[in-house]
């Protein structure tokens, strides 16, 4: 791997030049996919101004949004996870920022760790016309920065469709917190996120 992983990084990514206005609005959905849901989830549940996450499909088609069916990596899906966060208390380009540095690499194409296949690529689904303008020119900015060692393969394309995961995967890392895969791949993230963003950073409880 030619780039430094996202919970080995010591500063977090520089912060989008261009972003949202302030926003009086209480609710917006955003929706990323960057590896295995599971650390996906588990790093935007600990952020201040989420309100509720969900790991689920986006990309493909209702028929085919189904755990065993993504996992044949004929689906077109990507396994995503929806958040939905208060504009007021945070960004979109804050939780951009948050993606980039420390959810995932978004260097690696089709794969993140040792999960390797199309429903581990980098997605972007946005959800209005200012969240592509947004995340575009954060991806341009970051290239045009260097801020990793190869260019970022993150794709942004709108948002047709998520379906909701199966419930076993709904707060998975939270419920299964001695599970190998968690402590390996995703427990540095959440790490990563306390270091590089204290002022963003919530314990989460999940219910």
């Amino acid at each position: 791997m030619g780039t430094v992983m996202g919970a080995e990084r010591k500063e977090p990514l520089p912060a989008p030049t261009l972003d949202e206005p302030s926003s009086s609005s209480t609710h917006e959905t955003a929706v990323f996919a960057g590896g295995c849901f599971w650390g996906v989830q588990t790093v935007f549940q600990r952020v201040k101004g989420v309100t509720a996450t969900t790991a689920g499909y986006s990309g493909g088609s209702a028929s085919t949004a189904t755990y065993d069916q993504v996992s044949s990596e004929r689906t077109g899906h990507a396994e995503s996870v929806k958040v939905v966060f208060n504009p007021s208390k945070i960004s979109y380009g804050t939780l951009l920022r948050i993606f980039f540095s420390v959810v995932h690499d978004p260097t690696q194409m089709n794969r993140q760790g040792p999960d390797v296949g199309t429903s581990y690529r980098s997605v972007i689904f946005f959800t209005s016309p200012e969240q592509e303008k947004i995340a575009k020119a954060y991806i341009a900015q970051l290239d045009g920065e260097h801020a990793f060692a190869k260019p970022i393969v993150t794709e942004v394309v709108p948002l047709k469709a998520f379906y909701d995961g199966e419930d076993y995967h709904q707060d998975y890392a939270e419920k299964n917190p001695n599970n190998p895969y968690i402590q390996i791949c995703d427990v540095p993230k959440t790490k990563a996120l306390m270091a590089q963003f204290p002022d963003l950073f919530q314990d989460y409880k999940h219910k």
